[in-house]
């Protein structure tokens, strides 16, 4: 795994900024390599700053620094990827029901025992046969929640991929670049792992993840 461009030591909002300026010169780009999902279409379009500062998730959970600092930037992306209802406000999914969307109705029945647990979740671009979905929950030391990878190729599997929505989009914009030969690779990151093993803490009883039987 490496870190470069001066991110290794930044975490949520700083972080954040950094993955903007990156963006900020080529918003049409891909945010995927194998699938083209533009950073932002047309042009970057900020939430207002009177809404921002007000919204919470329905749980009455605050938004995370990174979640924030992203919706002051633009809203486009988390749109396309269904985050948003008709009046503008947010539209999490149980995991069942994001899982049944996304990749089939028998497939989200597998993950109805996880429901409870991970009842506001959002999805975010990447994945094939797999998907990377936010979960609100208890923060970790930085206020963010954690980014999951759910894969339903072999047995079904959710597993910790990323601390937050930070070193997701640092990682998705090739800013702060890492391999991962298993999802949760991250918990033995210098860096990233202390807060992945928090996170581990709360969501899997200190285990990185969970497979089918839930």
């Amino acid at each position: 795994m490496t870190i470069d461009r001066g991110a290794s030591s930044a975490h949520g909002a700083a972080l954040t900024e950094l993955v903007i300026e990156v963006v900020r010169r080529a918003p049409e780009a891909s945010a995927l390599e194998y699938r083209h999902v533009p950073w932002v279409a047309d042009s970057p379009r900020p939430m207002a700053a009177d809404v921002l500062a007000d919204m919470v998730f329905p749980s009455g959970r605050p938004l995370s620094p990174s979640l924030r600092a992203w919706l002051a930037f633009d809203v486009s992306l988390l749109e396309r990827y269904g985050w948003f209802g008709p009046d503008g406000e947010l539209t999490p999914r149980t995991l069942d029901e994001l899982v049944g969307d996304e990749l089939g109705g028998p497939w989200g029945e597998c993950y109805l025992p996880l429901a409870d647990r991970f009842d506001e979740c959002f999805l975010l671009p990447g994945g094939s046969d797999s998907r990377r979905v936010l979960a609100v929950g208890e923060p970790d030391t930085e206020g963010e929640y954690p980014v999951l990878a759910v894969d339903v190729d072999d047995l079904p599997f959710v597993g910790l991929m990323y601390p937050g929505f930070d070193v997701y989009l640092a990682d998705t914009a090739n800013l702060v670049r890492m391999e991962f030969p298993t999802y949760t690779a991250l918990f033995d990151h210098a860096t990233y792992g202390p807060r992945m093993r928090g996170h581990a803490r709360h969501w899997f009883a200190g285990d990185s993840c969970a497979e089918f039987p839930f």
